[in-house]
């Protein structure tokens, strides 16, 4: 982030455009909440958005199995597109337990993403990459800050998240979303654990309590070169840049309401 006004996150929500994208998002969350499904099977729409939010960040990692398949596979232990799934679909049940510590302790809670996503006690596991330690991270081919940077730009964010913001949850979400992305701070999955982190930031703000609105879906939906070029507007740090990666997110979120609404009208007809 290239602002240093003391709400910096406040200072991008004022960017053009990002209010209206703001307002966009809210609406299409208000819409499926208001659902009649949603008043007796909710449970259900939240489980749903979980298993299709895993696929779709799979799938930005490199693994783009269709759904079914994510749904009748029990063993994801195999070749490297079998891992990426599986670890999205950890991520995707323990974002829910974390939100509590989000708050309180982030560098702690992406930490335990990682740990989660890996699936095993290597040694890179469950803690910021050191210097000269190779980074796997499919998709994001900018360039790859040091170690160094990372921990001080971890932190930095961390000192946002605790401090709290009178931005709209797409705007924290997104800028999280987008500094994981930029950080690649651990040696696997750090595509996973930002989306991850976005949908965490989404769900504890209130503005998707029931965890119904799957952003990865929509980031999948637009497509990675749509995402990889939003992502250059990010790391370019101008306003436009910025504004044009909140609203991309904004519109990832939208498209994540309308799969979980698809699936509200679905249960509906009695056809899933």
């Amino acid at each position: 982030m290239s602002t240093h006004a003391a709400d910096p996150l406040a200072a991008l929500a004022a960017l053009p455009g990002v209010p209206d994208a703001v307002d966009s998002v809210r609406k299409a969350v208000d819409r499926v909440y208001g659902h009649r499904v949603m008043r007796r099977r909710s449970n259900e729409i939240s489980s749903e958005a979980a298993l299709r939010g895993a696929r779709a960040s799979a799938a930005l990692s490199g693994a783009d199995w269709v759904l079914e398949e994510v749904r009748r596979r029990t063993d994801f232990g195999g070749d490297p597109e079998a891992r990426t799934v599986g670890a999205a679909l950890r991520l995707g049940v323990e974002v829910g337990q974390l939100l509590s510590i989000w708050r309180q302790s982030p560098l702690r809670v992406l930490a335990r993403l990682h740990l989660v996503a890996a699936g095993d006690a290597a040694d890179s596991v469950g803690r910021p990459r050191k210097a000269g330690e190779a980074v796997d991270e499919p998709l994001i081919e900018a360039p790859l800050p040091s170690a160094a940077e990372v921990a001080a730009r971890l932190d930095g964010l961390a000192e946002l998240v605790v401090a709290g913001t009178s931005a709209p949850a797409l705007v924290t979400a997104a800028v999280v979303h987008g500094e994981l992305l930029a950080l690649r701070p651990f040696t696997t999955y750090s595509g996973l654990v930002a989306r991850s982190a976005e949908r965490l930031v989404l769900i504890g703000s209130g503005l998707d309590p029931k965890a119904i609105c799957p952003a990865e879906v929509g980031h999948a939906e637009l497509g990675r070169a749509a995402y990889a070029a939003a992502f250059d507007g990010y790391l370019s740090g101008t306003p436009q840049g910025m504004a044009q990666w909140i609203a991309h997110c904004g519109r990832a979120v939208e498209l994540g309401v309308r799969e979980s609404t698809a699936v509200c009208e679905a249960l509906q007809r009695g056809a899933a």
